[in-house]
């Protein structure tokens, strides 16, 4: 019944994703998007409230006692302009749907409408979650903190991918995306004219010095069989050619799969930064701060939704997906409740659905958003029987 009713909704979720696309809104701005929720909510005459500024949470209830479960679409754009050329394409200059979240909001509402009437088979409560602000690493956890895990047994989530295929679909248990977080240090030297650098203590130096040690962390001081990544993105310290600055600044970010790993990177970065800093006699700050941990999926779900794969595509629509060093926030669910992400494949060449996600000539094969709608449907419906 759910593959049927995912083709017969395929064109109302198409035309939702569209409009969505059109009007993208950045983390704690999606304002009309809610609203766009809202009104697709009240023509189902399913009930929900406002949370965490313009995230939205709502629950279908079965006719028999069961467990719950959530199921969570993210909602926010990212700053990039958009260059597909696609008549639907982005109408907000600088803002642009290139990540897949206008088809995350789509396919659930898609999925919602499914499960509005298939009522008398929810063995229990389903719980729906619109979320803000996902690409800059705030929205689940402000969803939490006001309560949207209160009584949930489990959580689920979709992210379209564009590297895998249209069809495909993954849902691997283990770790499946990267924590990401952030540092910022300021090294202070002291400035002086760049013909007389023996009077200086000059900052590009210290800095320099910094950002090719950090990769010895790495390479010397994890175990190989770990995964960890410690970039430095930005890199500033002066503005003219014969001034040795006074200060530079630099923006990086590390991610790794495992939450042990994750608690000492921190330390092992400054303790580099103090020492380089003592040796070339300069001074310096830090601020190191947590962002999404990493998303690991239960076992237990993991199986649970290869079942759901197959009732939908066959086993022909499994793959498997090497773990990514991309972040996603949906983690902050999961550190509070056993669940998992599914990535279903976005990418066909016949389409030019191409490029990868942040790219601005980003696109997705929208027949995904008929897989997506059902497996967020069927998961839902299996979960709650098991």
């Amino acid at each position: 019944m759910i593959k049927n009713k995912a083709k017969e909704y395929k064109d109302y979720v198409i035309s939702l994703r569209r409009e969505i696309h059109m009007n993208p809104e950045l983390g704690w701005e999606e304002k009309e998007t809610s609203k766009l929720i809202e009104r697709e909510l009240k023509n189902m005459d399913i009930s929900y409230e406002k949370v965490a500024k313009y995230g939205i949470v709502g629950e279908i209830v079965g006719n028999k006692e069961g467990k719950c479960i959530l199921l969570r679409a993210d909602m926010d754009a990212i700053p990039v302009e958009e260059r597909t050329g696609v008549e639907y394409q982005s109408k907000k200059q600088g803002v642009m749907h290139a990540c897949g979240h206008d088809g995350h909001v789509a396919q659930l509402l898609g999925a919602l409408k499914i499960l509005k009437e298939m009522k008398d088979q929810i063995n229990g409560k389903i719980r729906f979650v619109f979320q803000p602000a996902e690409e800059i690493g705030q929205g689940s956890v402000k969803m939490v903190e006001e309560g949207v895990l209160k009584g949930v047994d489990s959580a689920f989530s979709i992210h379209l991918w564009g590297d895998l295929p249209i069809g495909k679909v993954s849902v691997e248990s283990g770790p499946r995306m990267a924590s990401a977080d952030n540092f910022e240090i300021r090294i202070i030297g002291k400035g002086g004219h760049g013909s007389m650098p023996h009077q200086c203590i000059d900052p590009i130096i210290v800095g320099s010095t910094i950002v090719t040690t950090l990769q010895s962390i790495t390479s010397r001081e994890v175990n190989p069989n770990e995964t960890l990544v410690i970039t430095v993105g930005s890199f500033n310290a002066g503005n003219t050619h014969n001034v040795i600055s006074n200060e530079a600044n630099l923006k990086g970010t590390s991610r790794c799969f495992s939450n042990e790993l994750r608690k000492e990177v921190p330390e092992k970065i400054e303790r580099i930064v103090r020492n380089v800093c003592d040796a070339y006699r300069a001074r310096y700050t830090m601020n190191y701060d947590f962002y999404p941990a990493p998303v690991i999926n239960d076992e237990r779900c993991s199986k649970i939704a290869t079942g759901s794969v197959i009732k939908l595509l066959g086993k022909k629509g499994l793959t498997k997906m090497e773990k990514v060093t991309t972040a996603e926030d949906f983690s902050g669910y999961l550190r509070k409740v056993p669940g998992m992400i599914a990535f279903v494949g976005v990418k066909n060449p016949d389409k030019s659905c191409v490029y990868p996600h942040h790219h601005p000539k980003f696109n997705i094969d929208e027949d995904a958003l008929e897989i997506g709608m059902g497996l967020y449907a069927q998961y839902a419906i299996d979960y709650l029987k098991n």
